[in-house]
């Protein structure tokens, strides 16, 4: 469902213009120290939190490679103070057709230790990527700074690179066979060519291909990437080497803004991500159950909690699956139907993807979860940017590959939310593939159910549950006994994780004078 745009940009609101309100602490959380460093650089140069979001975006594009990047998209929700949250979709689009064989598609195994992942990568499993399109119409619509600018912060760390921490090294670890797929994916991730070993902690890794390409996509606009001389390589790279897409694919794509989803959990409302997408549909189902199993007088960490947690994602995996059919992908109306149904009880009670959130203290708030899947192997030449895989997500292809629904949005379980409570704002989300839902949904019972900090809430561990198959964090001493000895009890399969892991998501959120980043990811938190 597309909505009017509002009649003036941000920038004139009188939010905007110094001295007219008393300037509050900023506030950033995203996956990366230089994510969030670029976010804090254009805050204090005077930009609003969606010129922040922006520049934390095209950061997060070398700082975070595996998770982020132009060849993606995301889906964003904003909120001007005093205004309800509008939504923009900029995630990717299907191809206008699904080409016969030979098809360049093929599996690939991610590790997380304790389990493990099939992806599936190749030119055919690259969608229409919306992500440049939507950081242009965000700027457009929302932004005071010239974009020019906002490329700065990226262009700096694509030149001189960026420090290899921990869990980036991990992420490569993970995805090596993403890594060493193309000559061109394995220089993009500092080998010299796919047989080299993996960087070590510590090492730098840059994108000089990547930083002119912001430069001339900055001085060009959006439609560059769409109609120029990258669509056109892109497009026939696709057309000769196994892939769907071609010129009219990248040529039609259209971002929409939407308005969000709205559900009230306790006292709080959430507004989230409207369909096409099922991330804010499976997290109003996960808010409903909570609502109606979890009662006021449950200890957190007790077995009722953890039972109750169980149901809610019993609840929404069940509704996925529901939603996995022919006449449910792509159509807004029809999942809005389902959505109308699944909260009317809550007014009765009182893998490779990434979140920003940043409030800028003079009324903007923007939370925005990006992913690239986990990347193609496909690297565009001269521009530094890997294609997404999404059409080789299973996550979001149940019905099978290659079945997708000609020309829709793909269904994306990306839920970045607001939730408010009183004069309480929170801003979330999750990267996580199809942990999102399980993530958002105990950050959010935990800040709503047991009043805990933005800090607790986010680093208490975490459950999931998939086709009946749990998996918990049990971090030393961090569960009641009585707690293991019920998920024992009914889950006695269930895979156990001894420390918090990225498996279980990476919430990053902003709060009432606060920030969170997710350990889980490494991210990194500020506030100004």
């Amino acid at each position: 469902m597309q909505i009017k745009p509002f009649t003036a940009k941000y920038n004139s609101h009188p939010m905007s213009q110094p001295g007219k309100f008393k300037t509050f602490r900023w506030r950033v959380a995203s996956g990366h120290r230089d994510t969030t460093a670029a976010a804090k650089s254009v805050l204090n140069s005077g930009g609003n939190a969606a010129d922040a979001a922006i520049a934390a975006t095209l950061a997060a594009t070398v700082a975070e490679p595996l998770l982020c990047s132009l060849g993606g998209g995301g889906h964003v929700l904003v909120q001007v103070e005093g205004r309800a949250p509008i939504s923009l979709d900029c995630f990717t689009h299907t191809p206008r057709r699904c080409r016969a064989e030979p098809m360049d598609f093929y599996p690939i195994i991610g590790n997380f230790g304790t389990d493990i992942q099939e992806f599936h990568v190749g030119m055919a499993s690259i969608a229409t990527p919306g992500l440049v399109a939507g950081l242009f119409a965000l700027s457009e619509r929302f932004g005071r700074m010239p974009f020019t600018e906002l490329i700065q912060p990226a262009v700096q760390l694509a030149r001189e690179g960026v420090v290899l921490n921990a869990t980036q090294h991990y992420t490569l670890n993970i995805l090596e066979p993403i890594v060493r797929a193309s000559p061109g994916s394995a220089r993009l991730f500092g080998l010299t060519d796919c047989q080299d070993a993996i960087p070590e902690v510590g090492c730098r890794i840059g994108n000089r291909p990547l930083a002119d390409f912001l430069d001339e996509l900055a001085r060009q606009g959006g439609a560059f990437f769409y109609h120029g001389e990258p669509a056109r390589r892109l497009a026939e790279d696709s057309v000769h080497g196994g892939g769907h897409l071609t010129l009219a694919d990248l040529g039609g794509y259209r971002i929409r803004w939407r308005r969000p989803l709205r559900w009230r959990y306790r006292n709080a409302t959430v507004w989230s991500t409207p369909p096409p997408a099922f991330g804010g549909m499976m997290l109003a189902l996960a808010c409903s159950s909570l609502a109606e199993t979890l009662s006021g007088n449950v200890a957190h960490g007790s077995p009722q909690h953890v039972t109750a947690l169980c149901q809610a994602m019993k609840a929404s995996e069940d509704l996925r699956q529901q939603l996995e059919k022919p006449e449910f992908l792509g159509s807004a109306r029809a999942l809005k139907l389902v959505f109308s149904g699944l909260t009317r009880p809550a007014p009765v009670v009182s893998r490779g993807t990434t979140q920003i959130s940043i409030e800028d203290g003079n009324g903007l708030a923007v939370s925005m979860t990006l992913s690239n899947g986990e990347g193609s192997g496909y690297v565009l030449p001269g521009t530094g940017v890997m294609l997404n895989n999404m059409l080789g997500e299973e996550d979001i292809n149940r019905t099978g590959f290659h079945t997708w629904p000609v020309n829709r949005r793909l269904a994306s379980m990306m839920a970045p939310s607001i939730v408010r409570r009183g004069d309480c704002r929170w801003l979330l989300g999750s990267g996580g593939s199809n942990r999102i839902r399980t993530a958002l949904s105990q950050v959010i019972s935990n800040l709503v159910d047991f009043d805990l900090s933005l800090d607790a809430a986010i680093n208490a561990p975490r459950l999931h549950l998939e086709r009946d198959r749990l998996a918990v964090e049990v971090p030393k001493d961090e569960w009641p006994p009585a707690a293991l000895e019920w998920l024992a009890e009914h889950y006695p399969d269930a895979r156990l994780w001894p420390q918090r892991n990225m498996y279980f998501g990476g919430v990053h959120a902003t709060g009432p004078d606060s920030a969170c980043a997710d350990p889980r990811r490494a991210g990194r938190a500020a506030i100004g």
